[in-house]
């Protein structure tokens, strides 16, 4: 099995009521210090489920991509062009990343994160810097290619930081290719003057840019998300429409993709990832209370393994890509990740 564990999860965990009151009242070595303490706190949370994969909670960021932009030179924050919806019709509008200058790392942005005993990094994907304002995301650069050259030097040094500070495993999140999947979304890019299939052949180059280079023993995935805020999300609709380029020219070792609702589609997609690349199935939602059964992940996974054969289990997306969190509570995120690891042992032994 090339994947890193049998039992996964996407990185984002809920942050507990005093780092969230800290981020709002604190700054400097005090917000600091309330972060490391969290950080390892919730580190033991996922040891005592089983877990193998340990993040710090993303506890350090305000939101999964917020961190990146804030640190990255050449990034500001504006108002995106989508909306987060649920299955209620009820809406979010939501801020996004404007290049409005030349890119550059300055400094680490994610290597803080790592020496609380955890072991992945995960990172926003090139196109979360595009994708959302893609009709004006920014005037610094002639084109959108040479941008994404400019912040693949970004990731390549970020990376290759986290290598020799012994991590293992980094996470490249990415929510642009999963809304292109969606006919909606496909016509509202459309509308606006953008073409869906050249976007996503656009990002995937992006995201080969980012790991181009990656140190060895470094395993890359990739997690394709329909997007996540307070329960909400951005699109819906299968894999089925950029599967075939997507599984078989992004440079990473492994997919983690999203399973957990009919919305998301079926496992059809999946005969077209690589053999010998990995998939680990989003089964489990972080989005619910509601815990899934044991049973009913064992059939999906099986169901999923008559399309590809190196596979492992983690929820959809991570419990908290925002400071507010998914409405659930920890009680809930600690059966949820102990779940994954239960199910796994079930499955795979």
């Amino acid at each position: 099995m090339t994947l890193p564990c049998r039992a996964d999860h996407i990185g984002s965990l809920l942050r507990p009521k005093k780092l969230r009151e800290a981020f709002r009242t604190l700054q400097g070595e005090a917000l600091r210090a309330v972060q490391d303490e969290a950080i390892r706190e919730v580190v033991r949370l996922q040891r005592d489920c089983g877990l193998e994969v340990l993040t710090d909670g993303e506890f350090r960021r305000i939101s999964y991509w917020e961190k990146f932009v804030r640190l990255t030179q050449g990034l500001e924050v504006k108002e995106a062009v989508f909306t987060f919806h649920d299955a209620e019709g009820h809406e979010s509008k939501f801020t996004a990343p404007y290049v409005s200058g030349k890119v550059s790392r300055s400094g680490p942005i994610t290597l803080d994160e790592l020496g609380f005993g955890n072991n992945k990094i995960t990172m926003p994907a090139p196109s979360t810097m595009h994708f959302y304002r893609f009709t004006d995301w920014g005037s610094a650069y002639d084109s959108a290619e040479v941008f994404f050259r400019d912040l693949g030097k970004v990731y390549q040094a970020e990376i290759a930081d986290l290598a020799k500070a012994g991590c293992k495993y980094v996470q490249i999140d990415e929510v642009a290719v999963a809304i292109l999947c969606d006919p909606a979304a496909r016509e509202k890019v459309k509308a606006k003057g953008g073409d869906p299939d050249k976007l996503v052949d656009l990002y995937i180059d992006a995201i080969n840019q980012a790991v181009k280079g990656r140190p060895k023993g470094v395993a890359v995935g990739v997690h394709v998300c329909r997007g996540n805020y307070k329960g909400m999300y951005l699109s819906e609709g299968g894999y089925d429409s950029v599967a075939e380029k997507f599984f078989s020219r992004t440079d990473v070792d492994h997919f983690l993709l999203e399973f957990d609702t009919p919305r998301a589609g079926g496992f059809a997609p999946l005969r077209f990832v690589p053999k010998g690349k990995g998939v680990v199935l989003g089964l489990v939602s972080s989005k619910t209370s509601e815990l899934e059964t044991i049973d009913s992940l064992k059939q999906r996974a099986d169901q999923a393994a008559r399309y590809t054969e190196n596979l492992a289990i983690s929820p959809q997306c991570g419990f908290a890509s925002t400071m507010g969190g998914n409405p659930v509570t920890e009680a809930d995120e600690r059966a949820k990740l102990k779940l994954c690891v239960d199910a796994a042992r079930a499955i795979w032994g």
